[in-house]
């Protein structure tokens, strides 16, 4: 299983034809489209402040940070550095690491996941064999578990519905 899933996730990532992977090249256009509303002042050619509602943001494009942080931890531009590569018609892909470009994610799958043998065929050491491996000391607990789910980027630009406005459309005000 594993094996087969490496070689379709090689295959994927050999015919990728854009500058970055597909997940990171969606992300990245869904970001810009919301970077239009702000402002971009530029102090220096490598930096700038970036006015968003009112709240300041200074970015440095030469060493790839922001006061939000974000393009310093996903090593993408974020927002306010999007908004400035768009003001000054740079490739948006040049500001992204390594990481998140087809040849890297190729890299990554060039691992052979070699198939176990027969089972007749394991060569098994003694000292694992007899070892004795118990059961978990303690017991799930009796309720359901807490779904545990990251929510989608797409999923956190949605303004949540109000409870007064689907009164409204069922009729009950």
């Amino acid at each position: 299983m594993f094996g087969r899933w490496n070689c379709s996730s090689r295959k994927e990532a050999t015919q990728t034809y854009t500058m970055l992977g597909k997940k990171y090249q969606e992300m990245l256009t869904l970001k810009e489209a919301m970077s239009t509303r702000m402002t971009v002042v530029p102090s220096t050619e490598y930096l700038h402040t970036v006015n968003d509602e009112g709240r300041h943001y200074t970015v440095y494009l030469l060493e790839r940070k922001c006061v939000c942080g974000r393009s310093q931890v996903d090593e993408l531009p974020c927002l306010h550095a999007l908004a400035i590569l768009k003001s000054k018609f740079l490739m948006r892909e040049d500001y992204c690491s390594d990481y998140y470009k087809p040849n890297s994610i190729v890299m990554t799958y060039d691992v052979h996941v070699y198939p176990l043998p027969n089972r007749n065929e394991w060569s098994i050491p003694a000292h694992i064999v007899e070892e004795v491996v118990l059961p978990p000391k303690w017991k799930r607990p009796p309720r359901r578990p807490k779904k545990k789910r990251d929510k989608p980027f797409s999923e956190w630009l949605q303004p949540k519905k109000s409870t007064f406005m689907y009164h409204m459309w069922a009729g009950r005000t």
